[in-house]
């Protein structure tokens, strides 16, 4: 059966579906030896290349997977890394025909909630700011933060690459030098959280994100483990960015307790 190719490449997990149509403009795809056009349909048959590499469609037509990864500290949210440090993918199961997509990223230090699909449109709209997609940290402060200094962090800090705040900031406890506070925002800048609370002279002693939109961190899935999303939760992830959502996996699945593969 042939479909639009936008659709084809953004279920791989190769792009969204703007994303290919970009590409599609840029000359970057070819059909069958000839440039593709917009609105093109392709089948298992056509041979498909993206910059020049083949793309195999012929698994393409399954059912789009999403985990919920618990990142620890200490891995990179990235597919290689020179230095040959771990990275989320070492953990993730092998996939055919197919790619993992991270929906975000975090730091080498932060640990929690890491989305992880094959459905490419499904990652660009929950990365894209204009959907303005809720992310809650737990954030661990060493030292006294006083009263002034949160209505800051919630009124405005102006940061390197513009102003920036939390929308809601908690009091989470704590004792000793240690204290818990909860924050959401609603973008994904580089270290937003970290830089926030530094730009006041405080030091982040631990984060952890601990949801993403209507998904939150389970106490089920230990660090360094994953688990399918359930019926329930896909349909909330995909009603919030207006897609129409798969049928969920016929079974639970977390990932068995073995040695990290390294690459």
């Amino acid at each position: 059966m042939a479909e639009r190719l936008q659709k084809v490449l953004a279920r791989a997990g190769h792009g969204s579906r703007r994303q290919v149509e970009t590409w599609i403009r840029e000359g970057r795809i070819t059909v069958n030896g000839k440039p593709a056009e917009i609105g093109i349909s392709v089948s298992d048959t056509d041979k498909i290349r993206l910059n020049g590499k083949p793309v195999s469609i012929a698994a393409t037509s399954g059912v789009p997977r999403t985990l919920l990864y618990h990142k620890p500290a200490g891995e990179l949210t990235t597919r290689k890394d020179e230095a040959g440090r771990p990275t989320v993918f070492d953990n993730l199961p092998r996939i055919h025909n197919s790619r993992w997509i991270s929906v975000g990223r975090l730091d080498f230090y932060t640990s929690g909630l890491l989305l992880v699909t094959t459905d490419g449109e499904l990652a660009h709209r929950l990365m894209h700011p204009s959907w303005e997609v809720e992310r809650e940290y737990a954030v661990r402060i060493l030292g006294k933060v006083d009263d002034e200094t949160l209505q800051r962090l919630q009124q405005g800090v102006m940061l390197d690459d513009g102003m920036a705040s939390f929308e809601t900031l908690l009091d989470a406890g704590g004792a000793g030098a240690n204290h818990w506070y909860h924050v959401m925002l609603r973008e994904g800048k580089n270290r937003e959280v970290r830089r926030l609370w530094e730009s006041q002279g405080l030091k982040v002693s631990r984060l952890i994100r601990i949801r993403y939109g209507p998904i939150e961190l389970t106490r089920d899935v230990r660090a360094g483990r994953y688990r399918d999303l359930n019926g329930k939760e896909l349909a909330n992830l995909y009603a919030l960015v207006k897609l129409e959502p798969p049928k969920p996996p016929d079974k639970k699945r977390i990932m068995p307790k073995r040695g990290r593969r390294r690459r």
